[in-house]
């Protein structure tokens, strides 16, 4: 299977730059497989589109403020760092940094009189540095008032006013979002509100979290031939003892699992190919889903629309079907959806 069976072409007009007005004013593709119809409906529409008694699953992990821009101490010339990952140091992170040619090991780069980043060591995967950071008190605390929010590279803002940042700083973040850990958005939950939410609980819906921290590898393209060639990023993800025992129950009594993105789908079916079942565990998922992956736990899926040639357009083909999920977006772009992060979603059931 070629990657090149996964493009398609986007006006680029049609990639959301701001969200929508109000996260569930945004509108949403509805895919019904089994009759292979197409129903165009808005987000606030999806308590009516649930079954009660159904599961919806949603990946409750929080955006970190991980862009920073500083200046190299020596030179004053510009420097972004985009922090990655912690290490086993609660100081030392794996970053990338742009431009990386202007620094080596042990320049400091001043990105505020409380935050400062010492540049430990270049890593073996191209392009990332290990650094410390240098600063006083409570990390997250700094974060929040010296980073930015790392919104997708499609996303432009060539004028960061105060009003831009603050709403970027709010919306790019779900209602529900609770430990900070992701250097992006599980994108497919910011259309759900609290009220939303409520409604669904009080159908008789259960809604259960899971949190998979979302890495710098979900913007990265697929770039072998081959899809089968292309090997995933690893992302680390939390399943509670909770969460467990209500999917297993559920799944017993055939309740619809629907899961909210393909960061949810992917933890519940990595947790269900290790154990035979959705087991509590702190884990890693490198699972890379495509056609023909067989689903083992996810039934339904609320989703956003996709980059051409990525992992997670091939995931919604596995489980919705190729040419079905590419006349979808067909028609999605003729009646001129808002597509990416920012965008508006999908709804396979």
């Amino acid at each position: 299977m070629l990657i090149s069976e996964y493009d398609y072409n986007l006006p680029e007009e049609l990639i959301a730059q701001l969200p929508a007005d109000k996260r569930q004013n945004s509108r949403m593709l509805v895919l019904d497989r089994a009759s292979k119809s197409i129903e165009h409906k808005h987000f606030y529409d999806i308590v009516d589109l649930i079954d009660k008694d159904s599961v919806l699953v949603l990946n409750n992990t929080k955006v970190l403020p991980a862009r920073l821009y500083g200046i190299k101490e020596e030179t004053g010339a510009k420097i972004e760092v985009f922090l990655l990952k912690n290490t086993d140091k609660e100081a030392v992170w794996q970053c990338l940094i742009k431009p990386s040619k202007r620094v080596k090991e042990g320049t400091i780069i001043k990105i505020s009189d409380e935050l400062s980043v010492k540049v430990l060591n270049p890593l073996e995967d191209a392009g990332e540095w290990l650094v410390e950071l240098i600063y006083d008190g409570n990390l997250l605390d700094v974060l929040h008032r010296n980073g930015n929010i790392p919104l997708p590279p499609y996303i432009e803002r060539k004028l960061q006013t105060e009003e831009i940042k603050k709403l970027d700083f709010e919306r790019y973040q779900t209602v529900y979002a609770k430990d900070e850990g992701s250097v992006a958005a599980p994108t497919a939950g910011l259309h759900f509100t609290e009220e939303i939410l409520e409604n669904l609980k009080n159908k008789g819906v259960d809604i259960i979290y899971v949190t998979l921290n979302v890495g710098m590898g979900t913007f990265r393209p697929v770039k072998c031939e081959k899809v089968e060639d292309h090997i995933m990023h690893s992302e680390s993800f939390e399943v509670t003892q909770e969460a467990a025992d209500k999917i297993n129950k559920a799944k017993k009594e055939g309740k619809n699992i629907i899961a909210v993105g393909t960061t949810s789908v992917r933890t519940l079916e990595t947790v269900y190919n290790k154990y035979g079942c959705i087991k509590a565990c702190h884990d890693s998922s490198k699972l890379f889903i495509y056609p023909p992956y067989e689903f083992k736990v996810v039934d339904k899926l609320i989703t956003n629309f996709h980059l051409p040639k990525s992992t997670l357009l091939m995931l919604v083909s596995a489980l919705a079907g190729k040419e079905f999920i590419f006349k979808a977006y067909k028609e999605a772009i003729e009646n001129k959806y808002r597509f990416f992060s920012y965008g508006d979603c999908m709804f396979i059931k």
